[in-house]
């Protein structure tokens, strides 16, 4: 606190806010910003909007339990409290140490955000937050506390007033106050409290000790029994309706021994390593996740290469279909749909709109359907590194919430994958704090999700009920799940380069674990800190330095692309590692996957070489391709096998009559009609060597495949039809933006801008300024939030004369828009109807229109 406040206790919030520096100002506008949205024009504005209802709730809901506790005590204090009046709610009769050292920090963050105000004699609490916290029948306090013994006798007739004096053994007055005030004062008095609780019966302390810490109100029969009557007759129970009575805050404070809360808690719970590997360890597993990840964002993506599946009426994915792309991963479903929600935050994902881009012989059609972007396209030539960095950022920012998926809205509507209702503004930030709470940890350290989970929940009290199920709770789990599976933390602790990706300073290894009866390394200890991390948010430049050093760290734990294979006699083929792309791409062409793993294994078949001879590729360029790329010779049986197919293939024409096939050798025409499977495509011969169908030339080829012959497509003037792989994509789509929660958190060049407007408005607001010599300036300027009024020609007067005299002015003036505004200028040069000045409000040079400036006056001589 400022000598200024220590000095003249302000009387106002308004006042308190006048007395801070800018710095101070800075740290509330950053801390609630909903206040400078819009700017507010002066100090008062922003001391009002600082106390309206949703600002206040907003504002309670990001303390920490301490600091909120120190809050509900300053609601059930005296008004105002004096500071070690408040700590005496807190830190109890005891004076529990560890409350007495953190209660300062609690106070100075309840005054950094403008909910507690006053000096150090005189707290208050912002009114808005007192009618919040303070106790009453309808909004019991957290407390348990229940009215003061002044708040439970209003209405009560003053001859029941002092007849509980007279029980109580107290000298009677002439009027209610003095009465209360004399009621009061004995309960406040521990001797004397203690001395007239000695002399209850048990039955009554038992009463007392079943409504001490809430909630204090009971039940009572017209005739209470005598234990009953003993408390009433003395106001150690005061009714408040037929049949209700109340434990007064005084006698509840005495038998609480002065604590507010059954459970102060001062600390926020410890964060501990659950189990500790060498930071080694982590890395190479997180990179071997990070692999992983990428692999199955580019499986998802090729399986929906030429076109996913539709998008339902209301948006989304159907059950159906998510169940089909987890089959097709090979995880679970909510695991397939963490995967397709990510690749549609990171944009590699959208709707097509019903329309797309595609390259195919045949549209995909008309329906709406997902597919990947152009940023795919893009996305696929980045190195490996860059592609996770990519993945992992879009993560942490996205308030889209896989985990949702399968629940249910307000409207008892079920959650879909890439459907509407899954933002969660409050993701990113519990992302965060989550994998910091990971990074406060020696490096190689996991902790436990439910150590993580209490201290979110002590962080952000009023975020949900219980620490089991609020929202917090299950973000931090499915964060924990959702980081492991993307390769930012390895075996529950944060690897280096999730570490250098949130911006965290290397932290100080975990003792060295041995790793076996063998090892006999020396065990280190290191003193546990917490590691500096970025205040939020980061700017982009800020980011992108994060993300390349996190890409650097990535590089050369992932493992290098191979350009070769190995061919087995069993028509396989092992890649023993990643493989390069263009070979990656011809083998998905050229044989199927049969396993993966470690190793991939690819299996060739008469479909699969079917399929690359379709591409476009001869026997010649497979054999070729299958020698350059080998480490092992050539199987015969895949010679065989390539060959054979290759003999076969086009030896049979597909075209359209609506279909027809020809062939030069008859007997194979012959041999199809004798076929029975041929007969749902209804074939009749039009000459010896050409069948025609009413069946179009897709499924005509599908049949005669199905029946073991191998068809080529042909055009319109007899030439072969190359269906090479093709791809769908969508027109060109942004990512999904965040939701965010509530105003963005301004950066610095904003909140310097905003302090200057606010100071400069409310220097304008409570300056005094010389009286105008027109009588439109009659009322006072800046006292109601009038403009001053000035005519034109004295207006201009002034002006000319404040650019002689270098004198600052009060103006009033109204923008293009309608807008009006109060500022502070300084006149430089007054010509062609504009005044050239020095804006204090925007501190810089600007021009205004004379004919929109509503009036001016001058500072007082004693303010310009």
């Amino acid at each position: 606190m400022s000598s200024d406040e220590k000095q003249v206790a302000p009387r106002s919030l308004a006042e308190a806010l006048r007395v801070k520096d800018d710095g101070s100002l800075a740290a509330l506008l950053r801390a609630r910003p909903d206040l400078i949205t819009p700017v507010p024009t002066d100090l008062t504005q922003l001391a009002t909007r600082a106390g309206t209802r949703a600002s206040v709730i907003r504002a309670l809901e990001r303390l920490d339990r301490f600091a909120l506790q120190t809050a509900q005590a300053l609601a059930v204090a005296p008004e105002p409290a004096e500071y070690g009046t408040l700590l005496a709610l807190l830190a109890g009769d005891e004076d529990d140490p560890a409350v007495v050292g953190a209660f300062p920090h609690a106070l100075a963050a309840l005054r950094d955000q403008a909910l507690v105000w006053g000096t150090d004699d005189r707290l208050r609490l912002v009114r808005t937050a007192r009618e919040l916290l303070a106790p009453s029948p309808q909004h019991p306090s957290p407390t348990g506390l229940g009215p003061t013994v002044a708040e439970a006798t209003t209405g009560m007739s003053p001859g029941r007033i002092q007849e509980l004096l007279t029980t109580a053994e107290l000298p009677t007055t002439h009027d209610a106050v003095s009465a209360v005030a004399s009621l009061t004062a004995l309960f406040t008095d521990r001797a004397r409290m203690a001395a007239l609780l000695a002399t209850a019966p048990p039955d009554s302390l038992d009463v007392l000790s079943r409504l001490v810490w809430g909630p204090p109100y009971g039940q009572v029969t017209a005739e209470p029994a005598a234990h009953l009557r003993w408390l009433l007759d003395r106001g150690l129970l005061l009714p408040t309706a037929p049949g209700t009575v109340v434990l007064p805050r005084e006698v509840a404070l005495h038998l609480r021994a002065g604590r507010a809360h059954r459970n102060t808690e001062p600390l926020p719970p410890a964060v501990e390593p659950a189990a500790t590997h060498r930071p080694q360890v982590v890395d190479t597993t997180a990179a071997g996740q990070a692999y992983t990840a990428l692999a199955t964002v580019e499986e998802l993506l090729k399986d929906w290469d030429e076109g996913g599946p539709a998008v339902l009426r209301a948006g989304g994915l159907s059950v159906r279909d998510l169940k089909r792309t987890a089959v097709a991963l090979d995880v679970p479903e909510p695991v397939a749909a963490f995967w397709v929600e990510l690749a549609y935050a990171a944009g590699l994902l959208a709707s097509d709109g019903g329309g797309g881009t595609s390259h195919a012989l045949k549209a995909v059609g008309d329906e709406e359907r997902y597919a990947a972007t152009p940023a795919y396209d893009e996305w696929l030539e980045l190195p490996a590194a860059e592609r996770w960095t990519r993945l992992a950022t879009a993560w942490l920012s996205a308030t889209r919430t896989a985990g949702v998926i399968g629940g249910r809205d307000a409207k008892e509507r079920t959650l879909s994958a890439l459907g509407p209702g899954l933002d969660r503004s409050a993701a990113p930030e519990v992302r965060h704090r989550v994998l910091a709470l990971l990074a406060a940890l020696p490096e190689g350290a996991s902790a436990s999700p439910d150590a993580l989970v209490a201290r979110l929940h002590w962080e952000r009290a009023l975020r949900g009920t219980a620490a089991s199920d609020d929202l917090r709770a299950r973000l931090a789990r499915w964060t924990l799940t959702e980081a492991e599976s993307l390769g930012i933390t390895g075996r529950g602790a944060l690897s280096a380069h999730g570490r250098a990706l949130l911006g965290a300073e290397p932290s100080a290894p975990a003792p060295r674990q041995p790793s076996g009866p063998g090892d006999k390394l020396p065990v280190h200890h290191h003193t546990h800190h917490r590691p500096a991390l970025p205040p939020e948010p980061r700017s982009p430049a800020e980011l992108a330095s994060a993300a390349a050093r996190a890409r650097r760290l990535l590089t050369p734990l992932l493992p290098e692309p191979l350009d070769h294979v190995l061919l087995q006699a069993d028509l396989t083929a092992v890649a023993p590692g990643p493989l390069e792309r263009p070979l990656a791409d011809m083998l998905d062409v050229l044989a199927d996957v049969e396993s993966k793993g470690g190793a991939t294994v690819y299996r060739f078949t008469p479909g699969s070489v079917r399929r690359a001879l379709d591409a476009g590729r001869s026997a010649s360029d497979l054999h070729a391709f299958l020698t350059a790329h080998s480490r092992t010779p050539i199987p015969q049986p895949l010679t065989y096998l390539i060959d054979d197919v290759a003999r076969r293939h086009g030896h049979l024409r597909i075209g359209a009559a609506s279909a027809y096939v020809r062939c030069d050798d008859d007997a194979v025409l012959n041999e199809i009609l004798a076929d029975k499977r041929s007969q749902g495509l209804r074939l009749r011969r039009l000459a010896p060597t050409v069948l025609a169908t009413q069946a179009d030339p897709a499924t005509l080829l599908d049949g005669l495949r199905a029946m073991g012959f191998a068809p080529a497509a042909e055009s319109a003037e007899g030439d072969v039809l190359i269906t090479r792989a093709h791809a769908h994509r969508t027109p060109p789509r942004t990512a999904p933006e965040p939701v965010p929660d509530g105003p963005p958190s301004p950066d610095t060049t904003l909140l310097s801008a905003a302090i200057r407007a606010i100071r400069a408005g409310d220097l304008a607001s409570t300056t005094p300024h010389k009286p105008s010599a027109s009588a439109t300036a009659t009322a006072v300027p800046g006292r109601n939030g009038t403009l001053p009024r000035t005519t034109s020609a004295e207006t201009l007067a002034t002006m000319q004369a404040a650019v002689l005299t270098g004198d600052t002015l009060w103006i009033g003036y109204v923008n293009a828009e309608g807008s009006a505004s109060q500022r502070v200028i300084a006149p430089i040069r007054v010509e062609g109807g504009f005044v050239t000045a020095y804006d204090h409000t925007a501190d810089e040079v600007r021009t205004y229109p004379l004919h929109r400036v509503t009036g001016v006056a001058e500072l007082a001589d004693e303010q310009a």
